[in-house]
């Protein structure tokens, strides 16, 4: 019960803050006279989405169990969702069917070996695997030097299990210092969990981490309720790495089939080639390559210069 009424609350949530962002003008209707609300009225959105008002409002209150696919293709395009909030609108449905659900805590996936040689293979790219609630589930050596202050937040937090990004954005005050643009990097981090939470509503332990980061940060909390959604990503980063200084990055994610009850996903961050960029990230990667022995850089090998 307790998660249908989850459900029921994201569904009304998310619909009503994708009307409340849409305008008259955007979807071919006159303005008209004032509006005491933001955005399109309830009935707007039906008849552009052909169905009635008052069936509309049902579903702008989570009632989705049943409705077909060709009517919530329907309401998509009229509130002009993008893809990765289409599939999002289309999990919360799935999620809503009445079946049998299991509320027992999933049991972390081990990733196969191959995933590890694969992650090792690339040794001028730090790349990492995380599944859906965004802890760390395997990375090479340069990843772990590179999040070296993602990796350390877990150790000195006494947190059990694997580093997660969400803690450490969110809990870890360092995390502001370490990322450049911290808000854009915890907009996109609250809009992977959300969209994992409509994917997989049941899951226990990302129910416990939403409410653990939502009891404790004001910032995550005003971040879930806009309930703006993220799949596919990729695009530049810029970290202010403790020993390498300042790192400008491309990063690409991409989805890793290891499981087929939980996401994981493959993210490399690289740098643009012929930059002090890679300079940087390519003595990083030697420094790492030496083993946990390695002394601090000398003055002559200063991983900031």
């Amino acid at each position: 019960m307790e998660s249908r009424s989850h459900n029921r609350a994201d569904i009304r949530d998310f619909l009503a803050r994708r009307r409340a962002q849409l305008t008259p003008e955007q979807v071919g209707l006159p303005a008209g006279g004032r509006r005491r609300v933001p955005g399109l009225r309830r009935e707007e959105v039906a008849v552009l989405a052909g169905v009635s008002t008052e069936w509309y409002t049902r579903l702008e209150k989570g009632h989705i169990s049943g409705v077909s696919e060709d009517v919530l293709d329907a309401v998509a395009r009229t509130l002009q969702l993008d893809d990765d909030e289409r599939t999002y609108l289309f999990d919360l449905a799935r999620a809503a069917q009445p079946k049998p659900v299991s509320r027992r805590r999933r049991t972390p996936v081990e990733i196969p070996p191959r995933v590890q040689w694969l992650l090792d293979s690339m040794t001028l790219s730090a790349a990492f695997v995380t599944n859906g609630r965004l802890d760390i589930v395997a990375a090479n050596a340069l990843a772990r030097a590179l999040l070296a202050p993602v990796f350390a937040h877990g150790r000195t937090a006494g947190e059990p299990g694997r580093p997660n990004f969400a803690r450490y954005y969110f809990l870890d005050d360092g995390a502001h210092d370490f990322a450049d643009d911290w808000d854009s990097a915890a907009d996109i981090t609250v809009a992977l969990l959300r969209a994992e939470a409509g994917r997989c509503p049941h899951d226990r332990t990302l129910r416990e981490l939403v409410g653990e980061l939502s009891t404790v940060s004001t910032e995550f909390r005003t971040r879930w309720a806009a309930h703006n959604v993220r799949i596919h990503h990729g695009g530049d980063k810029c970290f202010h790495h403790p020993e390498a200084g300042f790192l400008a990055l491309t990063y690409q994610s991409l989805d890793l089939p290891v499981s087929a009850h939980e996401a994981h996903r493959l993210t490399i961050y690289t740098a643009e080639p012929g930059t002090p960029d890679e300079d940087r990230l390519k003595l990083l990667a030697s420094w790492t390559a030496t083993g946990p022995g390695t002394p601090e850089p000398t003055a002559d090998q200063d991983l900031r210069s």
